[in-house]
């Protein structure tokens, strides 16, 4: 199914974004892992395959409208080096990613491409639900204070 190719650079686009994610959150993880912040290491390292699961699902989308995706191109990584820069880099990265998504949704429902759009659309959720989860960690830094913070983190195996 030949589609518009503006659409294609566009899915393109938000397929970038999620690969960029993947490593990102992967290596948080594992910084986070290395720490012993059990909980942290978890929910980056769970984010990163839920990220390669939306890459999975539009290099499909990208190949089924005749597309080639590609999967050479990463954006930059924003990798903090304590908690509290890791959580802003991760922060500042959702915030750039949810306006390239509002706009591709926008595009899909002008080139009328329902099936993208509403892909598009379930990543977008998933992103928003976890910025805000980011947004609660750091108002949790700023009245727990780091230290009690990361004490919650830590689980009884370390």
């Amino acid at each position: 199914m030949k589609t518009q190719s503006q659409l294609i650079v566009l899915l393109n686009e938000v397929l970038t974004s999620e690969l960029t994610s993947i490593n990102q959150f992967f290596l948080h993880a594992r910084m986070y892992k290395n720490w012993g912040l059990s909980a942290l290491n978890e929910k980056c390292y769970k984010k990163s395959i839920k990220d390669m699961k939306q890459a999975d699902v539009l290099i499909e989308r990208i190949l089924f409208l005749e597309g080639l995706p590609n999967l050479q191109r990463l954006g930059s990584l924003k990798i903090g080096e304590d908690t509290v820069e890791m959580i802003a880099c991760d922060t500042e990265f959702q915030l750039e990613q949810i306006p390239l998504l509002k706009k591709a949704i926008a595009i899909c429902e002008k080139e009328q491409d329902y099936v993208s759009r509403d892909l598009i659309q379930e990543i977008l959720e998933y992103e928003e639900n976890h910025l805000d989860w980011l947004e609660t960690q750091a108002y949790q830094i700023d009245n727990l204070g780091i230290q009690n913070y990361l004490q919650a983190q830590v689980s009884g195996d370390a």
